[in-house]
């Protein structure tokens, strides 16, 4: 194998929506090679970043502290997403405190907002609900100049309108509630991380606790509300008309395209059409309707 054709075969799979146990073993094993040869810290994140995705968590602690051994920013932050999170097994407040912290200092707008989640929750430092606040504040404007999917939009919107809500102030959580959700969608799509598809369910709980469904007017991600009673759904893509059957109420689960998923989350993270995930699609699916209750 060449470092050309080992870059070919990285950029391949990120193209690919479903890889095969094959392509899959290409990849890793493309990146191994790279990481060899190059000694380059973005690769050993990438290889990390698919480790975590997968739940692998102890080979993403692996290549995350060899990029951070180049000190690498990127490797600090999902350093302290593992210990805060307790990915490998072991919950460290305190290590996680420290790469947070280190990058905030930076400017890094993703460990601003967890270092106010542990002064939020008390973890490693004393709890303060209004420090917690000011560093939510202070990270609000600078959300008019992110437009990647991948900035930390939606994950400060959603603090922001916790906020609002205990303020009183309904109409501004629920803006802010929406705009986070149009936001984190762009990003589903381009990547259906379980850490997305869990904020977007956090999401959708809360939006519905501040103001009622519209039956008339939901979109793909609104299931993750709908979806716990018992329906069935329609929706088109393209020309076809595809039916979703839900009997979560009786404990049996969701059926789409002649498959069973046992809950919600397993349907967010599977469901597809034609090899293509249900989320990878979600801004060509419209048309959706309550068929009826069951």
């Amino acid at each position: 194998m060449t470092i050309k054709e080992a870059e070919k075969i990285v950029r391949s799979f990120d193209e690919n929506n479903n890889p095969s146990e094959d392509e899959v073993f290409l990849f890793t094993e493309a990146l191994k090679f790279l990481i060899d040869e190059k000694h380059d810290p973005e690769d050993m994140m990438c290889l990390g970043g698919y480790y975590y995705e997968i739940r692998r968590f102890d080979l993403a602690l692996k290549y995350y502290e060899m990029a951070a051994g180049y000190d690498y920013d990127q490797a600090y932050e999902c350093l302290g997403y593992i210990w805060y999170y307790g990915r490998t097994g072991k919950v460290d407040h305190k290590k996680a405190y420290e790469y947070f912290s280190k990058l905030m200092d930076k400017g890094n707008p993703v460990a601003a907002y967890k270092v106010a989640d542990m002064y939020k929750n008390g973890y490693y430092v004393e709890k303060n609900q209004k420090k917690y606040e000011e560093i939510i504040e202070e990270l609000y404007p600078k959300t008019e100049d992110m437009y990647n999917a991948f900035d930390p939009v939606p994950e400060i919107l959603t603090r922001l309108a916790g906020i609002r809500k205990e303020q009183g102030d309904i109409e501004n959580a629920i803006e802010l509630y929406q705009d986070a959700k149009y936001f984190l969608a762009r990003r589903i799509e381009l990547n259906p991380f379980f850490g997305n598809l869990n904020i977007m369910k956090w999401l959708i709980t809360d939006l519905y606790q501040l103001k009622e469904f519209d039956h008339e007017n939901f979109d793909l991600y609104d299931l993750y509300y709908l979806l716990n009673e018992n329906c069935r759904v329609s929706f088109y893509y393209g020309d076809e008309e595809l039916e979703i059957q839900s009997e979560m109420a009786n404990g049996k689960g969701i059926a789409f395209a002649g498959k069973w998923f046992l809950d919600i989350d397993s349907f967010f993270r599977d469901a597809s059409i034609n090899d293509y995930k249900l989320t990878g699609v979600a801004s060509r699916l419209f048309g959706f309707k309550i068929k009826e209750a069951i």
